[in-house]
């Protein structure tokens, strides 16, 4: 795939985005404004951002615990996703999801699944009605590479594999699960290893080079929507932050977080777009400023919203004897 047909302004866009949205949020949990826990994306901007740009409207992402990044690469609107993190009626989920669990469905972003693994068999799932209802729409679930190691990834990938299901795996490797390293946790050098006990392809890229991420993304959704099956794509990443917002980090060093962040995808991106001739300082300065101003306008939007009613705990909520009661009333 040439460089031309990459729409590589348009990712470092959406990469700063995300990284100055991840910013923000933990300056403003900082403050207390924020309720709850943040897991946050910043490191790994270039796997959600390669990934998503393949995808369209009515194809599917299903998150973890760590999903903003994804939310965002995914078409969900940064105010809609502030304002679920301030507990705001205008959230993407109404307040009732939080950091943990925020998505629009409208836009193909399934609520993130917050336990480890849960997504993956979900994945299979939402492949297998696309598959039956005859569409060529692709589900794609994000992971780390503690997920690897539950039990529902053995068994979602197994049943995505015997069925054929357009869905694509994505293991964000970020080396630690939580604070354990994959050195203690593995026996083998990559997780994409894996892929051939199922049957399906599996690949392994760099996650801090979006360009990579993007060609191997697109080669796994290709097939996906061809009817070919499943793929497994393991991105070697890092997470420039803790585990979660109370993490102190204690279990690795500061000199191999120096070796990672000059690594980092976005200003590697950006110098790369310099040397091609398709940026410059002024305009990468002028996509920073309109980041930022995103930014602004999402806190403000968040800060202005209304908090939900009591009242609103009732909504959404599925009563069986509802269902019951109208089945008898049929009959």
């Amino acid at each position: 795939m040439s460089n031309a047909s990459i729409p590589l302004l348009d990712m470092y866009r959406t990469m700063l985005l995300i990284l100055r949205f991840e910013e923000r949020c933990n300056y403003i949990f900082m403050q207390g404004r924020i309720p709850s826990t943040l897991h946050l994306y910043i490191g790994q901007e270039a796997v959600a951002t390669g990934v998503c740009t393949h995808l369209g409207h009515d194809d599917y992402a299903l998150s973890t615990h760590r999903p903003h990044g994804h939310a965002i690469a995914k078409g969900v609107a940064p105010r809609a996703i502030m304002a679920e993190l301030f507990a705001k009626k205008t959230g993407c989920c109404q307040a009732k999801g939080g950091s943990m669990h925020v998505g629009d469905i409208s836009v193909g972003m399934f609520p993130a699944i917050a336990i480890v693994g849960a997504n993956i068999p979900i994945a299979a799932g939402v492949g297998l009605a696309a598959k039956r209802l005859g569409t060529d729409r692709v589900a794609v679930a994000f992971f780390g590479d503690g997920a690897a190691n539950e039990g529902a990834f053995h068994e979602g990938l197994n049943m995505a594999s015997i069925w054929d299901l357009p869905v694509v795996y994505v293991c964000e490797n970020n080396l630690y699960a939580a604070s354990t390293p994959v050195s203690v946790a593995f026996r083998i050098e990559d997780i994409a290893d894996r892929a051939a006990a199922y049957g399906m392809p599996g690949v392994v890229v760099d996650g801090n080079d979006v360009e990579a991420v993007y060609e191997a993304a697109g080669e796994a959704i290709a097939r996906a929507r061809r009817g070919e099956g499943p793929t497994l794509i393991e991105c070697k990443t890092y997470r420039l932050c803790g585990h979660s917002r109370s993490d102190p980090r204690t279990y690795r060093s500061k000199e191999e977080e120096v070796l990672w962040e000059e690594n980092d995808p976005i200003s590697s991106l950006g110098e790369r777009l310099k040397r091609m001739g398709l940026a410059t300082d002024q305009s990468l300065a002028a996509i920073e400023q309109e980041v930022v101003d995103l930014i602004d306008e999402a806190v403000a939007f968040a800060e202005d919203s209304p908090a939900p009613e009591p009242i609103d705990t009732l909504n959404h909520v599925f009563y069986p004897h509802q269902a019951y009661e109208t089945a008898e009333g049929e009959g």
